[in-house]
C-alpha cells in the first residue's frame, strides 16, 4: 500500500491518483533524477570550496543547470527518465515514467536557475551569494530526497494561487476531500 506522504509527493508532483503498485513504482522512478542530481550539487560545492579547482566549479554548476533546463523545455527527452524507461523500468515490466507535469517542469527550472546563480556568483567571486544559494539547494534536495517535499512543486502550486491544494500535499498533511 502507498503511504499518505508518496500519494502527497505525487499530487504535488502533478500527477493524477493510481493504485497502490503503479504509484510505488512511479514514485520510484521519480525519485531516480534527484537521487543522482543531489549528490552531484554536494560535488559541486565540494568544488567550489577547493582553491585549485575554482574554475571548475562554475562549470559544473552551469552544466547541471544546463541539464535540468533541458528537461523543463522538452520534457519526454529528459536523460534521467529515458535511462530509467529503457534501463530500468522496460526490461522488468515497470510502468514507465510520462514526461513530467507542469508542477514537476517548474521544480527543475527552479533548481536550474538557483544553480545558474550560483555559478554566475562563482564566476563573480560571490561566494556569500554562491554560499547561500548552495545552501537552498542542500536544503531544498535535503527534503526531496529525505523528506518527500519537493519545494519546488510546492512553491508552483501557490503561485498558482492554489494555497490549499499546496498544504494538502504536504508530507505531514492527512487526506482530504
Amino acid at each position: 500500500m502507498s503511504s499518505l506522504t508518496v500519494r502527497n509527493f505525487m499530487k504535488q508532483q502533478g500527477f493524477a491518483d493510481e493504485p497502490d503498485g503503479i504509484c510505488n513504482m512511479h514514485f520510484s522512478g521519480l525519485y531516480f533524477q534527484p537521487r543522482i542530481v543531489g549528490p552531484l550539487v554536494v560535488v559541486g560545492i565540494i568544488l567550489s570550496l577547493v582553491a585549485q579547482t575554482a574554475s571548475v566549479a562554475p562549470v559544473f554548476f552551469f552544466v547541471l543547470a544546463a541539464i535540468l533546463w533541458w528537461n523543463v523545455i522538452v520534457p519526454q527527452w529528459n536523460p534521467f527518465e529515458v535511462f530509467y524507461n529503457r534501463v530500468l523500468a522496460a526490461p522488468k515490466g515497470r510502468t514507465l515514467l510520462p514526461p513530467a507535469p507542469p508542477a514537476r517542469r517548474f521544480a527543475q527550472g527552479m533548481a536550474a536557475v538557483f544553480m545558474m546563480i550560483v555559478a554566475f556568483a562563482l564566476m563573480s567571486g560571490w561566494m556569500i551569494t554562491a554560499w547561500v544559494f548552495q545552501a537552498f539547494l542542500v536544503v531544498a534536495f535535503s527534503a526531496l530526497l529525505f523528506g518527500k517535499f519537493c519545494m519546488g512543486a510546492y512553491v508552483y502550486h501557490l503561485l498558482r494561487g492554489k494555497v490549499a491544494f499546496a498544504n494538502d500535499t504536504l508530507p505531514w498533511a492527512g487526506r482530504h476531500s
